[in-house]
């Protein structure tokens, strides 16, 4: 009777103990906790998903007794490795490089390392089964020393030109840096757009005319955008229409116009009950440029 009673015991503990397992657990801090960056590089979305393993003591570049080791591929990350997801096609340091999602792969060098788009993902961290074939784009990018010490790897996308066209995928660890180029390209989409949205919706004239003074493009065409958007309505109160005008005219080097219409920018925008937006010191130093 006893042994029975001892073994419902038993059997009674072992059911509550798998049940609590399948229903608690206790999370710690992981060694290389998911890190995530992204940005919009023109009307690209990048996104990056890496783990950040941190330095430890450890020695992490170089020769010798290093964690990376020079001239051998590395999964540029921790754990199943990281990834680079880009909305439209792209130049990698000058080479095309189709929209997808992509295993990061890198082999460092003293001052230059080879740096991989590897198309299947499910290789995750075993870099042993690394199959050449299966890369869609392989490139040469010099690395560079830091000053600080960065103790866990970091990513980023940094240096994104005034134009939107450029930027670098930038690798931190240790006091080792490397940047990958990037070049998108959006010119066409937005051209498409233009043709396809001013007669659907006038308002988006405007956007066609800042899009072609700050690219420049055709200005006597931007101008006669803002030209046929500010003769509808009331929009020859929007100063900051009118703001853009003097700005095309003055590209144009037409000075003593785009002073006048930069002035009546000025008169609206002091006389705008909401506020300025900062267009009365923008229309000042726009008239002071042209003196």
């Amino acid at each position: 009777m006893y042994k029975t009673k001892l073994f419902k015991l038993s059997f009674v503990a072992a059911l509550f103990a798998i049940s609590f397992n399948g229903t608690a657990q206790i999370n710690t801090p992981a060694p290389s906790p998911a890190g995530s960056v992204s940005a919009t590089v023109g009307l690209t979305e990048i996104e990056i998903n890496y783990a950040r393993p941190q330095m430890k003591g450890r020695t992490i570049f170089g020769d010798g007794d290093v964690l990376v080791p020079n001239g051998q591929l590395w999964r540029a990350g921790a754990n199943a490795g990281t990834t680079v997801k880009f909305s439209d096609d792209v130049k990698v340091a000058g080479q095309d490089l189709a929209a997808g999602e992509y295993l990061f792969l890198a082999t460092p060098g003293a001052s230059e390392w080879e740096v991989v788009f590897y198309t299947d993902i499910s290789l995750g961290g075993n870099v042993a089964a690394y199959d050449d074939s299966k890369a869609a784009l392989k490139a040469k990018v010099k690395s560079s020393k830091l000053t600080e010490t960065v103790g866990t790897l970091t990513y980023n996308i940094s240096d994104i030109s005034e134009n939107s066209e450029n930027a670098n995928i930038q690798l931190a660890w240790e006091k080792t840096a490397v940047n990958v180029p990037i070049q998108v390209s959006f010119d066409e989409a937005v051209m498409k757009a233009i043709a396809e949205n001013t007669v659907v919706n006038p308002r988006n004239l405007m956007t066609a005319a800042r899009y072609y003074y700050t690219a420049d493009k055709d200005l006597d065409q931007a101008l006669a955008w803002v030209n046929t958007y500010l003769a509808t309505g009331d929009n020859s109160t929007q100063f900051w229409n009118v703001h853009l005008k003097a700005q095309i005219l003055a590209k144009q080097g037409n000075k003593k116009e785009a002073i006048k219409v930069a002035k009546e920018s000025m008169a609206a925008a002091k006389a705008f009950e909401a506020g300025d937006f900062g267009y009365i010191k923008r229309n000042e130093d726009l008239i002071a440029s042209l003196k």
